[in-house]
């Protein structure tokens, strides 16, 4: 075997991930040593990536061989030197560079501290009197420098986790140096920079002296005159000088770059003015600043240029930031930042953040300065700007329990050191922890861990936040009602009530009173609800009506008392629980389904029992249920049990998402079709009477019903069938409406018959040729109108068919409509508009009346479906949005129109549910009560606090469709 194969072997042993790379580079070193082992192999077993450290070292002792004797000769320098070499590729390309910069590692570094890092940079670039001379790839190489000097001190820990808040703490030492040095840099290229008192406001990580290894720099920037010069002069010059340093710190040039300076925190963000005084800052900060700005101002501080200024501007803004929890929708405003940022995340970089994912980084920083603001109001002790800090003040004042706080604590050290050794491998804005095995060991190695413990550490620790997220905000609620008190944490009832109200709960008092009730006792179940409660309260919190979520599960809790399968199902089950705190704050059409039945609860387990039964399933299991009951009136019974649990699963499967507009408006429409039916079969066995057809009308015959609607129709009978029989079949009918139909705590289906022939003055059944020879002989236009949307829905289809057929030239008129009945029908809907919108509710908020809504678009496509339909069969179909795509195919309307429409009516149309859904009573305008609408926007898919979004977009859609419909319908 060669030397060569013997070291590839030796190399591969010690575990480089290219033995015979490193092979080359080591022959290549003992070629210019004789043959002499420069250094022990042993060196490198701690180094993160082996051949880098390895290749760099050889390149620096090549370069600079007298300099590397030194080295070699010092155990301690050669070891800080080869962990830098193999931590950060672009660090080791610095030392590779610039080998003279290895003696910043000759003695071990120590920390410097803000005042210490600013000799060291203007030391380093010449700064005299407030200005640099020379060129700024000084200050460049300076930072790479620091970084060496601080990674060493990090990768050479035997506890990197107890360094972290030292090493971050450190980092925005060297950043402040860096805004100081490149403001020196800054003044020399702009003329009477001594006019203006211009102050760098550190934000963001900087602001809270955590910062990473690369990262932007978030800063104000505030100016007042100084020298006798006037405001906008002092503006202009600071401005000058901002965008000096902000160019300077990005540039790129041979030594690299340092990192961007980010202002876009400043008031009004991009597009407001990069440099504001006092005054304007103050101006904006009490008049226009929203919710999450005061939440950054947490960690405002000053950071370089004239201090005195920066404190001025931190003094103006300090009280403003701790009265944040009390403006209105605080919590909603600053939860929604939080679920856009994690929706923002790219799919395939969902399971890799370390920052920004589920129980990363971001949602302990997330908990501890909610905390802080909703308990730093009143208790100054909290009002620090770091998350180390502030987590350990949120303990020792009492806010978060010990072993909870000492877990999230290390959860959050782990994440910072992944995050920290993440970046420095390539210097890169990065927060994924990488997806290749070789990259993932050499991370590992840097913490003293296999890279497949690294990940499953990092991954258990992202559990724990999760887990520790609930725990922290929500168990000390119930040890607040308790006589026990868990990890020697007990809030007072006034702090109690202050995080439940910063939490969204609009009576803390009441809530706690509801915790009260259902933790009470010694028993099991009060044991399952205290383990459920710290969850079950966030799901509650995240929800648009907290309180009326909190009320309901406790009510649902107490109708199902001990119940044995209910709390063990919501501890258990991964759905059930995190679903019916989703209801219980969004519905309270549901919630009052469930009280009747709940039972019904179980649907939430699983998906299956969520998909809405079809007619004819429903059809059987309600003749099933109606025969087990010799007694009619239970027989009844059971029937609308059928039909309210089926009601309950339809909209179960609404409010959770699992079910669109159409199919919900399909599933309540075959409801509609079995409870006639069963009706029907119910007064059969009362009055014997002959066939009966239904035919559907309205929504219920467009399969597009809403949980309000009634089930508009009407009855047939076959030909010949007069005198006591056709009495017998009204009776039927009356009999079976009005079991269908009588009031009672479940929704009633009302059956309605005012559309057929001669309205409430014509009988409520007729044969098949009663009704042909009315639609020949004497029905009005808008009776051809009405029947666009006629279907057999129950009885005998084959009757009901039979009707349809025989009117089938009356409904679909060859040659389509007269001049005067195109007048005659917007005559009519001009009259419908005036006369049923209710007083007091504007037009542009009446969802079926108002411009651009229901009844717009719907009277836009059947007069052009009355038009058209005897030429095109395609338009004879009872939906609507089928009709409207098949007017767009036939050309009839331009695609953008048909748009326009179909946007319009769905958007419409979803509104009329959501405001069932949320209220449990019908409703056909947009509400104007904004707990209400929150709840609405969120089952339409908004997130917390978009209730005004979702009325202006919705403003927008019913305006657009109002102009189609102004040119389509009313031919303007």
């Amino acid at each position: 075997m060669s030397r060569y194969q013997s070291q590839t072997g030796e190399f591969a042993r010690r575990g480089f991930d290219s033995a015979t790379s490193a092979a080359r580079v080591w022959e290549r070193w003992l070629g210019r040593t004789d043959g002499e082992p420069p250094v022990e192999l042993g060196i490198f077993e701690p180094v993160a990536d082996r051949d880098l450290a390895l290749d760099s070292l050889e390149r620096i002792a090549a370069a600079d061989p007298r300099l590397f004797q030194e080295v070699a000769a010092n155990p301690g320098w050669l070891r800080r030197l080869v962990l830098v070499l193999g931590g950060s590729s672009v660090l080791a390309q610095t030392l590779v560079r610039h080998p003279g910069e290895c003696r910043a590692l000759e003695e071990e570094p120590q920390a410097r501290g803000r005042g210490g890092w600013i000799n060291f940079f203007y030391g380093r670039c010449g700064v005299v009197d407030g200005v640099a001379e020379g060129s700024a790839d000084d200050l460049r190489l300076a930072n790479k420098v620091a970084l060496i000097e601080i990674a060493a001190r990090d990768l050479a820990s035997e506890k990197p986790l107890s360094v972290v808040d030292s090493i971050s703490s450190e980092l925005a030492h060297v950043a402040d140096a860096v805004l100081e040095a490149s403001l020196a840099y800054a003044r020399a290229e702009v003329d009477n920079w001594d006019k203006a008192r211009l102050a760098v406001l550190a934000m963001g990580k900087t602001g809270a002296s955590e910062l990473n290894y690369i990262s932007d720099v978030d800063v104000i920037y505030v100016a007042e005159p100084a020298n006798g010069a006037g405001t906008d002069e002092a503006i202009s010059i600071a401005t000058r000088l901002a965008a000096a340093q902000s160019r300077i710190c990005s540039a790129h040039t041979g030594e690299g770059t340092i990192w961007q300076v980010d202002a876009a925190l400043r008031p009004e963000g991009k597009a407001g003015p990069l440099v504001r005084t006092l005054s304007s800052c103050r101006a904006y900060y009490e008049k226009w600043a929203k919710n999450w700005e005061f939440q950054a101002l947490l960690k405002a501080r000053p950071a370089a240029g004239d201090l005195d200024v920066g404190q001025e501007f931190v003094d103006l803004v300090w009280p403003l930031v701790w009265a944040a929890g009390e403006r209105p929708g605080f919590l909603a405003e600053i939860r929604g930042m939080r679920d856009r940022v994690i929706s923002l995340i790219p799919a395939k970089q969902a399971d890799r953040e370390i920052k920004l994912g589920a129980g990363g980084l971001r949602d302990t920083e997330f908990s501890v300065q909610l905390l802080q603001l909703v308990h730093g109001r009143h208790d100054e002790r909290l009002r620090v700007r770091g998350t180390f800090t502030g987590l350990a003040e949120l303990i020792g004042a009492g806010y978060i329990g010990r072993a909870d706080g000492a877990e999230m604590a290390e959860a959050y050290r782990f994440q910072r050191v992944l995050e920290h050794r993440v970046q420095l491998r390539r210097l890169r804005r990065t927060h994924l922890v990488p997806d290749d095995q070789t990259a993932l060991d050499q991370l590992g190695r840097s913490l003293q861990m296999g890279g497949d413990e690294l990940v499953a550490r990092w991954r258990d620790s992202t559990r724990r936040v999760q887990r520790l997220q609930q725990r922290i905000f929500f168990s000390p609620l119930l040890d607040a009602v308790s006589s026990v008190s868990i990890d020697g944490l007990k809030l007072t009832p006034d702090a109690a009530q202050t995080r439940m109200s910063a939490l969204g709960f609009a009576d803390p008092k009441a809530a706690l009173g509801h915790i009260q009730a259902l933790t009470k006792g010694s028993g099991r179940g009060a044991e399952i609800q205290r383990q459920l409660l710290p969850a079950m309260l966030g799901w509650f919190a995240e929800g648009p009506n907290p309180d009326f979520g909190l009320l309901a599960f406790r009510q649902l809790s107490e109708a199902l008392g001990t119940t044995d399968w209910y709390l063990r199902a919501l501890r258990d089950e991964g759905y059930m629980a995190p679903r019916l705190a989703r209801i219980a704050s969004s519905s309270r059409y549901v919630v009052d389904l469930l009280k009747r039945n709940p039972d019904h609860i179980r649907m939430l387990a699983g998906n299956d029992d969520l998909r809405p039964r079809s007619a004819d399933e429903l059809t059987d299991a309600m003749t099933r249920a109606a025969a087990r009951q010799e007694d009619t009136d239970k027989a009844i019974a059971s029937v609308r049990a059928v039909r309210r649990a089926e009601l309950c699963r339809i909209a179960l499967s609404d409010v959770l998402g699992h079910a669109d507009l159409s199919a919900v408006g399909v599933a309540l429409s075959d409801l509609a079709s079995a409870t006639i039916d069963a009706g029907l079969m119910l007064a059969r066995r009362d009055i014997q009477a002959p066939d009966i057809g239904v035919i559907a009308l309205g929504r219920w015959g467009g399969s597009e019903m809403s949980y309000s609607s009634d089930a508009d129709c009407m009855f047939v009978v076959p030909d010949g069938v007069e005198g006591p029989e056709l009495s017998a079949a009204t009776d039927l009918v009356r009999r079976a409406s009005q079991i269908i139909g009588a009031p009672g705590p479940d929704p009633a289906l009302v059956v309605d018959t005012d559309l057929r022939p001669e309205g409430k003055g014509g009988p409520q059944v007729r044969t098949v040729s009663s009704y042909g020879t009315y639609y020949r002989k004497w029905a009005s236009t808008w009776e051809a109108q009405m029947l666009l949307r006629a279907r057999p829905g129950a009885g005998s289809r084959e009757l009901a068919a039979a009707v349809l057929d025989d009117a089938e030239s009356f409904r679909y008129p060859l040659n389509g409509l007269r001049s005067e009945q195109v007048t005659e029908i917007r005559r009519l809907k001009s009259r419908m508009e005036q006369e049923r919108i209710p007083k007091g509710v504007p037009r542009e908020r009446h969802l079926k009346l108002g411009p651009g809504g229901l009844s717009d678009v719907e009277w836009t496509v059947q007069l052009h479906q009355l038009q058209h339909a005897a030429d095109h069969p395609s338009l004879r179909t009872t939906s609507t949005l089928q009709a409207l795509a098949a007017l767009a195919k036939l050309g009839v309307f331009g695609d953008q129109q048909a748009k326009r429409l179909a946007d319009a009516w769905t958007r419409a149309s979803m509104l009329r549910d959501a405001n069932m859904l949320v209220r449990g009573r019908p409703n056909d305008a947009l509400p104007a009560d904004m707990r209400e609408l929150a709840a609405i926007a969120v089952l339409l898919g908004y997130g917390p606090g978009e209730a005004s979004r979702l009325v202006e977009d919705t403003r927008r859609l019913l305006r657009r469709a109002s102009d189609v419909v102004d040119e389509l319908f009313w031919g303007l």
